[in-house]
């Protein structure tokens, strides 16, 4: 039997409880349901957090693709560029290029190449409406269940303008984190509307909703135990864990019956984390490279510095370099000691402040997919990673502070001008940080200048830049990344050949040297491809050259003789190669070079007729072409 309140009245506790373990949807006191001015200031705090959000982003009309992984997403992805297809999307259902398996992505980025083509602004300026619609989503869920309008818009707010969600919207390959959220958020939605009255229709939205969001983005692979978590509070549905609500009534169900329902999801949840094993196996880094005792120190340390970088929010980079074995005691015990304490506080006051204990299990547990156990690339912190779990911390702190200021009997005016200068702060730090995604070089050089010993951000600078043409500058900046990564084979080829070219000899050698090396311990100690074979070989080759120039013709023959078995071809090719590059700059060190190399592959007649070219030519220094397109 359905149990009706009379208009007017109020039900008693025990009447309401009953109807609920019934399955009966409670019909609420008519003046808790949302009037038509409740309704219009909704729609106008809507408009207003997207209207700000709008202004603090609006640069981003201006900026450019970016060069890291902006290729692989759109300007350099034939399938994407040709649109909305059907070939792009039976390729988009069956790739899982970017180490990801997100067709819903990929479409969406398909329609924006069919929209606005190559032209950024366009691509941009949906990414910024899809976070605008998160921030609505937001507010209206929020205020929907819990009454709470002032408290849930500037929950909103802080989602809205918060630096740390600047990677989310202006890197356009990042379009997979904040379309993936849109669908998390309408799940949420979808899921109070499950449970008002549960069926299977608003189970099968609810479970639809979740699958696009996880063909999205696999970071929303913990929405069941969000849902778990949203149970307790503010629905309130566990039967003799929490009173029923009196804000979104909703039926109360025993503990068993809420998590078997969760099952379905569950499945979901592991069939996604399945096809991400699936495409992300080239990009997992082994245990031999980051131990466990290595990855659990740095998952403690990561959950403190997100909540530093949400408290204080200045220095944030595209990339963090990873602490790995490095990292100070302190920092990943501070961290666990943090973690600990609040558990223990949020569980102790989980019967009076139950937003406390869900809004701080939303952060741990949202963040787990992407805290670093299972370590994919080279980052155990990033920006975008907080998209999603600071959710819970902002609403712990803005459920604190009002309570807070309840206690200290604040006017309502002193609260409004407290919020507004939070929300104008994060506002200016918010457009400053957009503002450095205005060119790839000016985010890694920034990157650089914010952060210590950042070798990939120094890698990524250095690229940049040589395709802006800009070489002896790149130069400068691959030099240093090569010293600080002693294991990458390539970095240290390219700058042997630059220290050739300018006949810094010794550090030439010492170069190609340290790149054999870790090609070496790349393929035999971690088990990772190192150098194609023609690479090596011309490593070899280049190697060889260096000694015989500097007078030491026993490691040149030997190097050579190295670089033949290695790649014989690949060696033939480089002789065309430097013949041709002096043949069209002609020069004394070119042709004593070519004449060295043809000498060291036992082509003696044609090493005597370069060297003789070479006496043509005075000796001065010039810059050698490099074989092989080392450059």
């Amino acid at each position: 039997m359905t149990v009706i309140a009379k208009p007017g009245t109020r039900q008693s506790s025990p009447a309401r409880r009953n109807a609920r373990r019934k399955g009966n949807e409670t019909t609420p006191v008519s003046s808790r349901l949302p009037h038509r001015a409740s309704a219009r200031k909704n729609l106008w705090i809507s408009v207003a957090l997207a209207l700000l959000t709008l202004i603090v982003y609006s640069s981003l009309r201006h900026h450019p693709f970016v060069d890291y992984d902006d290729q692989s997403y759109v300007t350099e992805n034939k399938h994407v560029q040709d649109g909305l297809s059907w070939d792009t999307f039976t390729w988009s259902i069956t790739s899982t290029e970017a180490s990801n398996w997100h067709p819903v992505t990929w479409l969406s980025h398909a329609l924006d190449c069919q929209l606005y083509g190559l032209e950024p602004s366009g691509h941009h300026w949906t990414s910024l409406l899809i976070h605008m619609l998160n921030v609505i989503l937001l507010f209206l869920l929020l205020e929907r269940v819990t009454l709470a309008k002032w408290k849930s818009a500037f929950v909103a707010a802080l989602f809205a303008l918060h630096p740390l969600n600047v990677e989310s919207v202006a890197w356009i390959a990042e379009r997979k984190n904040v379309l993936s959220t849109f669908f998390f958020l309408l799940a949420l939605g979808a899921y109070a509307w499950y449970a008002r009255r549960p069926g299977v229709r608003r189970y099968s939205l609810l479970a639809l909703l979740f699958a696009l969001g996880l063909a999205a983005k696999p970071m929303v692979i913990t929405l069941p135990f969000v849902l778990l978590l949203l149970d307790y509070w503010p629905l309130q549905r566990i039967e003799g864990w929490i009173q029923p609500s009196d804000t979104f009534p909703v039926p109360q169900r025993p503990p068993s019956r809420v998590i078997v329902e969760k099952l379905p999801l569950l499945a979901l949840s592991a069939g996604s984390a399945v096809l991400t094993i699936v495409a992300q196996s080239d990009s997992v880094v082994s245990t031999q490279a980051l131990p466990f005792g290595v990855r659990l120190a740095t998952v403690f340390y990561a959950y403190g510095v997100y909540l530093w970088k949400l408290i204080w929010p200045v220095g944030l980079a595209l990339i963090y370099p990873h602490p790995g074995r490095t990292l100070a005691f302190w920092k990943p015990f501070l961290g666990a000691t943090l973690i600990l304490s609040m558990t223990m506080l949020a569980w102790q006051q989980r019967k009076r402040q139950p937003w406390l204990l869900v809004g701080w299990l939303w952060y741990l547990g949202t963040a787990v997919p992407i805290i670093g156990v299972m370590q994919v690339g080279v980052q155990v912190v990033a920006d975008r990673y907080a998209y999603v779990p600071l959710i819970g911390i902002f609403l712990i702190l803005v459920w604190g502070l009002a309570l807070a200021a309840d206690a200290a009997q604040l006017p309502t005016l002193a609260r409004a001008l407290a919020a507004s200068c939070v929300i104008a702060v994060l506002a200016c730090l918010t457009w400053k940080q957009a503002g450095y995604w205005r060119s790839s070089a000016d985010l890694w050089s920034h990157a650089i200048e914010v952060t210590t010993n950042n070798s990939m951000a120094e890698n990524f600078l250095a690229n940049t830049l040589f395709k802006a043409g800009r070489y002896q500058e790149g130069m400068a900046h691959l030099r240093v990344y090569a010293a600080a990564e002693p294991l990458d084979p390539e970095a240290h080829v390219r700058v042997g050949a630059d220290y050739q070219d300018r006949a810094q000899l010794p550090d030439a050698a010492r170069e190609y040297e340290q790149a054999i090396h870790a090609n070496a311990i790349m393929q035999k100690r971690i088990g990772m491809p190192g150098l194609e074979a023609g690479m090596l070989a011309v490593t070899y080759m280049n190697l060889g050259l260096v000694y015989a120039e500097m007078g030491d013709s026993g490691k040149a023959v030997t190097n050579a003789q190295v670089a033949i078995a290695t790649d014989k071809s690949a060696i033939i090719q480089m002789i065309q190669q430097l013949a041709q590059a002096v043949t069209a700059r002609p020069s004394h060190e070119g042709y004593t070079r070519l004449g060295l190399l043809l000498q060291l592959v036992g082509h003696a007649d044609e090493a005597q007729q370069a060297f003789a070219q070479a006496r043509q030519f005075e000796a001065a220094p010039s810059v050698i072409p490099n074989p092989k397109g080392q450059h």
